[in-house]
């Protein structure tokens, strides 16, 4: 089977109202090319579940996001996320913060098909009283009360990764790719978005068969994105692009800032968009992040 999708084909997937899990940390490998085309089709009322980065305060920009379900909105060296945090201000967002375990817990009983999964972290805390979360009671002998973390479950999850292939075969070769596997677990339907696509992987890169995060049968639609994390990294093909997230986080204080932004930055298309960015062999240049 092709998998295979045009990015326009990718965004004709989805439908407003839908629950979409956003892999990558922070600034770190995210699916921005996917994102770039949700900001710019009519797609609305979502409910976007992610360890949070400027894809977050983008969709919250552009007025996409119903609800948010996050552990974090951050770019590292810019701490909080300026447009999220605008968003928060307004009162605009229905929120469900958690702590990074629970978000991660909540994805591993989606993928197992659970309703719940029971766990100590958030318990004692101040999540446990804004969230509404419930607690069980161990029915062994120690009778341990626990936290019981519902289910995420995604409609749709959308990741970034190096290499995929026409059968839904990926390989993500970063040291960091964290929780991705279990956003795809845990989704109806996982998108990725690649910066290289070939027919086979196990023909073209049979020695890299240990970087493959999760099974093809959970991949439903690739397409090839070249520089499709910008301007977040993808290491170790690429750094952060700092000068460009700077510049967008000081759109933020500016009046139309977002407006400004969007029509001059992220434009009618993709190829629009890689044009206006430095070029691939000076992003390829840029320096990881050293945390």
């Amino acid at each position: 089977m092709n998998k295979q999708l045009t990015i326009e084909q990718f965004v004709a997937s989805l439908k407003s109202g839908m629950t979409i899990g956003i892999g990558g940390w922070g600034p770190r490998r995210k699916p921005m090319a996917l994102v770039r085309a949700i900001l710019r089709s009519d797609l609305k009322d979502l409910t976007i579940v992610a360890y949070g980065g400027p894809e977050v305060g983008m969709l919250c920009a552009a007025g996409k996001v119903k609800q948010l379900v996050f552990g974090f909105v951050s770019m590292d060296a810019i701490p909080l996320e300026p447009y999220f945090r605008k968003a928060r201000e307004a009162g605009t967002l229905d929120i469900l913060e958690l702590d990074e375990g629970m978000l991660q817990w909540g994805l591993k009983a989606a993928a197992f098909r659970l309703p719940f999964l029971p766990t100590h972290v958030g318990l004692g805390t101040d999540i446990m009283t804004h969230g509404g979360f419930k607690t069980v009671q161990s029915p062994y002998d120690d009778g341990e009360v626990l936290l019981a973390m519902p289910a995420l479950r995604l409609d749709a999850a959308l990741l970034h990764v190096h290499r995929a292939d026409k059968l839904g075969n990926i390989q993500a070769l970063g040291p960091d790719t964290y929780y991705d596997e279990w956003f795809a677990r845990a989704a109806d339907r996982t998108f990725v978005s690649a910066e290289e696509v070939v027919d086979r992987m196990d023909h073209s890169y049979p020695e890299d068969a240990r970087a493959n995060i999760v099974e093809r049968c959970f991949i439903h639609g690739v397409v090839e994105a070249p520089l499709g994390a910008h301007p977040t990294s993808m290491p170790p093909t690429y750094g952060w692009d700092m000068k460009h997230l700077k510049s967008y986080a000081a759109s933020a204080r500016e009046d139309g800032g977002w407006d400004a932004y969007a029509a001059d930055v992220i434009g009618a298309d993709e190829a629009g968009y890689l044009g206006r960015v430095d070029g691939k062999d000076a992003v390829a240049a840029l320096p990881l992040p050293i945390f």
